[in-house]
């Protein structure tokens, strides 16, 4: 009979859901994490999360290749549609097959979930150089907008060149935040954050670097298409350089009415 599997959310409960679907010999049609779940005419049955089953799940995974374990975990990440289908499709294929499906880069199991392994790899990437954090008394703070679930994978990169920085990176599209402390980290679920005005040092180091950005460019090379290509415009809402002018107004003077020096604008 074919059945939904429902499950908690986690990577762990969907490896419990691999697990389960060799105990029963079942082949789920669908899957359902708790934030999603929906009325079916299918027969469901909720997978509880039991981290022996996912170890195991993922010790098999290493034993065939160290690279399709990366893979699951990573692929787990992505924002690919269906990533449950996507993922438990390619690991019944890589117990059928083995290693030697590693080499088939264009089979049915293989090539989706590479596509959006490499599009959060492409993400992560761009992320660590689009990153901006602002100073509130010795705090680091900065926002993301990602597509992927790109903090798991930001964590090492800005934990090691921070080690010594109190800081907090938001990601406002999955509600999570990466927070730092010298010698402590957590990942941990925040509904909502919001920015405080900045004090007026921030908002001075905000426009010696936004004014540094549009001093740098050579203007008669300005190529708007170039640029995009580069920095695609989805990231610029958090880049200090792209924002409006109230960003650039501390808090202070905001009561006040004050406006930031001439010409800090947006130029175009």
């Amino acid at each position: 009979m074919e059945t939904i599997y429902r499950y908690d959310g986690t990577l762990e409960g969907f490896l419990c859901c691999v697990f389960d679907s060799y105990v029963y010999r079942e082949t789920p049609v669908q899957f359902q994490d708790e934030a999603h779940l929906a009325e079916t005419l299918f027969r469901s049955r909720w997978v509880g999360t039991d981290l022996r089953h996912a170890q195991r799940v993922l010790v098999s995974l290493e034993k065939i290749d160290p690279y399709a374990q990366e893979l699951v975990v990573k692929g787990f990440l992505t924002c690919a549609r269906d990533k449950e289908h996507m993922l438990y499709r390619f690991i019944r294929a890589l117990y059928d097959t083995g290693r030697p499906l590693l080499r088939q880069l264009s089979d049915e199991a293989v090539l989706p979930l590479l596509k959006a392994v490499r599009h959060l790899d492409g993400e992560v990437h761009l992320l660590k150089g689009f990153t901006r954090f602002s100073d509130f008394d010795g705090m680091l703070a900065g926002e993301i907008r990602p597509k992927n679930r790109v903090l798991p994978l930001l964590r090492p990169h800005f934990c090691d060149r921070m080690y010594n920085e109190t800081f907090l990176l938001y990601d406002s599209v999955h509600r999570e935040a990466l927070v730092h402390r010298p010698g402590r980290w957590a990942i941990l679920p925040l509904e909502g954050f919001h920015m405080a005005a900045p004090s007026r040092e921030e908002a001075q180091y905000r426009q010696l670097w936004k004014r540094f950005y549009q001093t740098v460019e050579i203007r008669e090379r300005h190529n708007p298409k170039l640029r995009q290509t580069h920095m695609p415009k989805r990231y610029w809402e958090t880049m200090t350089e792209f924002q409006e002018e109230e960003r650039f107004i501390a808090g202070a003077d905001r009561e006040r009415g004050s406006l930031p020096p001439a010409g800090e604008g947006r130029r175009a």
